[in-house]
């Protein structure tokens, strides 16, 4: 009977998911006796929350989010169309609800009803209550990161509005809600030495706290220093100007600690099988990561059941995305210098030089597709090799690339199912990866004192450095100061963990969360136009006929920059027309996402908009 109990409460709560959040009551009250007494019932309601709370499920064609796509926000990447937000034309009434706090609430029902259990204190009740913990301080960071102060609830509210009507809490209070959470589940899971069983654990805890506390770190510093003497303010104003440097100070040790802590394990490390030309490239097409020693967690995809279309809609060059010269001229010459001026442009003018290993970091050539790169596997003695970029489109509705560059990292070109059909592909979506752990390690480091740290920083950036075949840090040698380079004054220190971080971990979804905290929207965003490969200049019009349509009164399916007998044009992934000034992301309200009125209204006054909103 108990356990018919505990499926109808179970079942009560998901069905109340699609009607509830903070701003409204709930429309039922969950209501059984004694709930959640066997892990199995608590393992089979947790396991929900392995869908929800995963980064990455997919691709979609024009520039979709999910595994390989979302990057299309940032700098790094574009579709076909402007992106919202970074154009500033987000609207009020764009606002949703705060979705997360049904899974929120979810979670408190199973933590305020487990302390019954029969098994409690065993491993796998531990287990499974520090798992809880996870995904509770997962959905507050998510939401953390789009709307920065919430209301902190960690039990089922009451169906009582005056006990709902909760204020929303500083920043820095709901990040210290946010890493204790963390650290109870850190101290509750077990450690594991892979990721086989593909479910959390300790070392899972200790990245998420990394990230965490440097996120909100460079957050505070960046914001503050910015926004100091103006009227909006981001960062956490409720604490003097002492409070919140100890905060940072704090919160960047509090990373490098949990970053030490997964180091000092010994059991994790850089996948390198010394083959530069391909080993970082694997990482991102191989089905079953579980024995590989660089991932901490990851969603593995079975193509006969549950599947995603990465491939499928990039495997011939296409995706109506392109990726954006802007990623690519970060990425450091062959000996680890940083190319710009007339020494990138002698590059550009023969495509693909620009890209080739031999003149570049590694990585670059297996992130944007190399002509003669195979796409895909061999089908009926027809495997697809890349020659140029498909300008023009394929004849499929998926098969335009919009700058020149072609995304290879995430395509499975050696997958044996069926990657043609509809989400039939089993591209992984990594979660964390050793890597992650070295860059927020690498970064705290030099945001604590970067000088002091430098031979630190040089040595846990190493291993990157190996797999890719490239020299060791130099911060004097990489330092970029020229004219147009976005980050040129930034000390030399932390431009080169960001230059690191950002071709690391290119195309996976976790660019613009580094601009927002860097509040960098003024440096790499407002009035820059998303640009691809050199054209007019170039040797590419050549191995181009009459398919290729610009500079016609319409009916153009290829937009350059400048004007005709210019002597050198880039390809604009996005018509000129629609962004004529560049993207207008608006500092002083775009860095966070307003919030509904109708949640405004209902919590008379306790809640306030968002700056500049």
């Amino acid at each position: 009977m108990k356990k018919i109990n505990i499926l109808l409460a179970v079942a009560f709560s998901f069905g109340l998911a699609g009607c509830y959040d903070l701003d409204k009551m709930p429309e039922g009250v969950l209501s059984t006796a004694d709930p959640f007494q066997s892990v199995g019932e608590m393992r089979n309601y947790i396991d929900r929350y392995y869908e929800s709370g995963l980064i990455g499920q997919g691709f979609m064609a024009g520039g979709g989010g999910g595994i390989a796509g979302q990057d299309y926000d940032s700098d790094n990447m574009s579709s076909m169309a402007a992106n919202t937000r970074l154009m500033g034309q987000t609207a009020l009434s764009n606002a949703v609800e705060l979705s997360n706090y049904t899974y929120i609430r979810n979670i408190n029902y199973l933590l305020n009803n487990i302390e019954n259990c029969p098994e409690k204190g065993s491993v796998e009740y531990n287990q499974l209550k520090g798992e809880a913990l996870y995904f509770r301080a997962w959905y507050y960071y998510r939401m953390f990161i789009d709307y920065g102060e919430l209301a902190w609830v960690d039990k089922p509210l009451d169906p009582d509005m005056e006990v709902m009507m909760l204020p929303r809490e500083s920043r820095t209070f709901i990040v210290d809600k946010i890493l204790e959470d963390l650290g109870n589940a850190r101290d509750l899971m077990g450690e594991q030495n892979n990721s086989s069983s593909m479910r959390l654990h300790r070392d899972v805890a200790r990245a998420l706290i990394s990230e965490v506390a440097l996120f909100e770190a460079t957050w505070e510093r960046y914001h503050y220093a910015k926004e100091k003497d103006k009227s909006e303010k981001f960062y956490d104003y409720t604490l003097s100007e002492a409070d919140l440097n100890a905060k940072i100070e704090s919160y960047l040790e509090t990373a490098i600690k949990a970053c030490q802590e997964v180091e000092a394990r010994g059991v994790w490390r850089i996948y390198n099988t010394g083959d530069i030309s391909s080993d970082y490239r694997k990482l991102f097409d191989t089905p079953d990561l579980t024995t590989n020693p660089e991932i901490l967690w990851f969603k593995m995809y079975d193509g006969d059941k549950v599947g995603n279309s990465v491939t499928r809609y990039l495997n011939t060059g296409g995706g109506n995305i392109g990726i954006c010269a802007s990623l690519v001229d970060d990425y450091l010459s062959r000996d680890g210098r940083p190319l710009f001026g007339n020494e990138l442009l002698e590059l550009k003018k023969n495509y693909p030089n620009e890209l080739d290993p031999a003149n570049r970091d590694p990585r670059l050539a297996q992130t944007v597709a190399f002509p003669g790169q195979r796409m895909k596997p061999e089908r009926d003695g027809n495997p697809y090799i890349l020659q140029w970029p498909s300008l023009a489109g394929d004849g499929t509705a998926f098969g335009t690339n919009l700058t020149g560059y072609v995304m290879l990292k995430h395509v499975e070109i050696d997958c044996a199912g069926d990657y043609i059909s509809e989400y039939k592909g089993t591209t992984p979506a990594i979660q964390f990866r050793y890597a992650d752990i070295l860059l927020n390690h690498a970064e705290a480091l030099a945001e604590q004192n970067g000088e002091a740290n430098a031979t630190t920083i040089k040595n846990v950036l190493q291993p990157l450095r190996d797999r890719a075949g490239m020299p060791a840090v130099d911060f004097d040698r990489e330092y970029n100061t020229d004219a147009s380079y976005p980050f040129k004054n930034l000390n030399k220190y932390v431009q080169a963990v960001r230059r690191e971080r950002r071709v690391e971990t290119a195309l996976e979804g976790k660019r613009l969360k580094d601009i927002l905290r860097w509040a960098a929207a003024e440096e790499l965003i407002i009035g820059k136009v998303p640009m691809g490969a050199l054209f007019i200049g170039s040797n590419l019009p050549q191995h181009y006929g009459s398919e290729l349509k610009y500079d016609l009164a319409s009916d153009n399916n290829l937009f350059l920059t400048g004007n005709p007998g210019d002597a050198l044009r880039y390809i604009l992934p996005v018509p000129p027309s629609s962004m004529p000034d560049g993207w207008q992301f608006k500092s002083n309200r775009d860095y966070l996402q307003p919030i509904q009125e109708r949640m405004l209204n209902l919590m008379d006054g306790l809640w306030k908009q968002n700056p500049g909103w």
